[in-house]
């Protein structure tokens, strides 16, 4: 063999090297490198405080944890949310959102809306198929087909799509069974490909709550994080329509204030959900809506799920998550305060889905009574759900 032939043979090798690296361990090395739990998870939790949270309805707003591709029914040693980590920690509802595009560098500031897409490349990393590769709604649509599947090979997870599914999913805990309600949401409605029929395709397909924007503008309206700052397009107000037509609760956790109001007009004041945020007043983040517009939207009745990340806590360790909810409580009122960690949304968190219980711990610390606990802690989210929810 000559010189030229080794070192094609060579070159070969490493091209091989890098495409089994790049599809086989790239989405787990990002997955890892993106959800870290770092910070201070508070004490141990005592008897009396896993004693009380094992009577808790126990529920969170979001997570991406449908995104990176993982085996949820696996307990892995890294990212914030599996079946096993949710059963170990006593969860009973999560929402589980789609992610389907976002920029590069995810500004909280401003964002093009046609800025490098992340997903993209993880798509590719993950064998996406080529419809996912070119369609939002075929990659939100294969996240839930992820979810779904585990819910299929497992008995300890099922999909909550109607009331009657939660009342039976909390018959089930009460009786003492091991079982976690998985409900389907989106991060952003760019997912319907600019098709408002695509609405009830999402629903046929399980989705019960869409959010309109993520971290830039869309054909429905302007993002917090966008350019223009503006309010809804008339394509986003027959969305927001449709979408209360078919019982699908609106998301509004990354829309501009305009946007907002713009969508409690549409809707005639229906209620919203803002479920991963902070607040303003708490924490002066870019990322936290002001305290004006949180309170048009609890005023109609909306649910507020407070983040877990410092960005829009303002620290790192979980008193600053009680400290976060207990303004909210104070300011906005209980029945409005729930959980929305943002787990697995490439955020640094000081807890897990499995050690929901030192959450407990941390609203007892910070001298929640039982009633504020029990509420934010998933009550206030469970009956959320039973107003909104299809009737079957």
């Amino acid at each position: 063999m000559n010189w030229l032939q080794r070192l094609l043979t060579a070159l070969a090798i490493l091209s091989l090297l890098a495409t089994v690296t790049f599809f086989g361990l790239a989405p787990r090395w990002i997955d890892r490198a993106s959800n870290q739990v770092v910070g201070s998870a508070g004490r141990a939790p005592t008897s009396r405080a896993l004693s009380l949270h094992e009577t808790l309805i126990v529920g969170d707003l979001h997570a991406d944890s449908a995104l990176w591709g993982k085996d949820l029914l696996t307990s892995n040693d890294w990212g914030h949310v599996d079946v096993p980590k949710l059963l170990s920690g006593g969860a009973a509802l999560q929402m589980f959102t789609t992610v389907t595009k976002s920029p590069r560098g995810q500004n909280y500031d401003s964002n093009a809306t046609e800025a490098p897409d992340n997903i993209t490349l993880l798509g590719m990393a993950q064998r996406w198929p080529s419809e996912a590769r070119q369609s939002l709604l075929a990659r939100a649509l294969l996240q839930a087909e992820r979810i779904q599947s585990a819910a299929a090979g497992s008995a300890n997870l099922t999909v909550v799509r109607s009331k009657t599914d939660l009342d039976g999913l909390l018959s089930r805990r009460a009786a003492g069974e091991p079982v976690v309600g998985a409900l389907l949401g989106t991060e952003g409605s760019h997912a319907l490909d600019g098709d408002l029929g695509n609405i009830e395709r999402l629903a046929a397909a399980g989705f019960r709550m869409m959010s309109l924007q993520h971290f830039f503008d869309n054909r429905l309206g302007g993002s917090l994080h966008g350019e223009s700052q503006s309010g809804l397009t008339q394509f986003g107000r027959d969305a927001v329509r449709q979408m209360i037509a078919s019982r699908i609760m609106i998301d509004v956790s990354h829309s501009s204030e305009a946007t907002v109001r713009d969508t409690l007009t549409a809707t005639n004041g229906a209620p919203l959900i803002v479920s991963h945020t902070g607040f303003h007043g708490h924490c002066s983040s870019p990322r936290n809506i002001s305290d004006e517009t949180m309170a048009m939207i609890t005023a109609a009745g909306g649910l507020i799920g407070v983040g877990f990340w410092a960005d829009v806590t303002c620290s790192t360790g979980i008193e600053a998550i009680a400290g976060a909810l207990r303004y909210g409580v104070d300011r906005f009122g209980l029945e409005h305060i729930a959980l929305g960690s943002d787990w697995d949304g490439s955020v640094i968190t000081p807890i897990d889905a499995s050690q929901l219980p030192h959450l407990t711990q941390a609203l007892m610390d910070a001298d929640f009574t039982e009633a504020e606990i029990r509420a934010v802690m998933g009550g206030n989210m469970a009956r959320f759900l039973a107003q909104h929810l299809p009737p079957s």
